[in-house]
C-alpha cells in the first residue's frame, strides 16, 4: 500500500505489480501498447494517485537502458509528447499558437531525454525547426519511417 503517496513504500515493486495485473511482462510492453498515451495517462492507467509520470519514465529508461532500446524509448517519447501537444499533427501554419505548441512538445521531450541522448535530441530538434515535416505529420509510434530519419538506432 502506498499511503496515498506515490513515492512511499515499495513502489518499484507496486509499479510492476500493476503491470503483470494488466497482463504484460514489462513496463515497456505496457507503454508500448499504448504508443500516443502521456506519461501521466499510462500513470494513471496503472494507478491514479499511486504513481507520478517520472516514476513511470525512471522505469522505461531502466529497461531501455537494459534492452539496449534508449533511442527507441527517445524517439517514442517525442510521439507521446506530440501526439499530447499537437493532437491533428504537425501544423500547416506556424503562427503564434502553432509555434507554443511546438515549442511545448519539443521542450518536454527534451526534458525526459536521457543525458546520454541530450545532443542527438537538440540536432534532431533543430532538423524539425529547420526543415518541417509535412503538414498533418503524426506520429503513432516510435518506429515512425521520419523519426528513424532523425534518430536512428545506434549500432550495438
Amino acid at each position: 500500500m502506498n499511503e496515498g503517496h506515490p513515492w512511499r513504500g515499495n513502489w518499484v515493486a507496486r509499479l510492476y505489480e500493476r503491470v503483470r495485473e494488466r497482463g504484460y511482462d514489462s513496463l515497456t510492453a505496457f507503454a508500448e501498447a499504448r504508443p500516443t498515451a502521456s506519461l501521466v495517462a499510462l500513470a494513471e492507467e496503472l494507478g491514479k494517485n499511486d504513481f507520478a509520470a517520472v516514476q513511470v519514465f525512471k522505469g522505461l529508461v531502466e529497461e531501455a537502458e537494459r534492452s539496449h532500446q534508449l533511442t527507441r524509448l527517445v524517439r517514442g517519447q517525442l510521439v507521446r509528447e506530440l501526439s499530447a501537444c499537437l493532437p491533428n499533427g504537425w501544423p500547416a501554419v506556424m503562427d503564434d499558437a502553432t509555434r507554443f505548441k511546438v515549442a511545448k512538445a519539443l521542450g518536454l521531450w527534451s526534458a525526459y531525454t536521457p543525458v546520454t541522448h541530450e545532443k542527438r535530441v537538440e540536432q534532431a530538434r533543430a532538423t524539425l525547426l529547420a526543415t518541417p515535416p509535412p503538414p498533418g505529420w503524426r506520429p503513432l509510434g516510435p518506429d515512425d519511417e521520419l523519426l528513424l530519419t532523425l534518430l536512428p538506432d545506434e549500432e550495438a
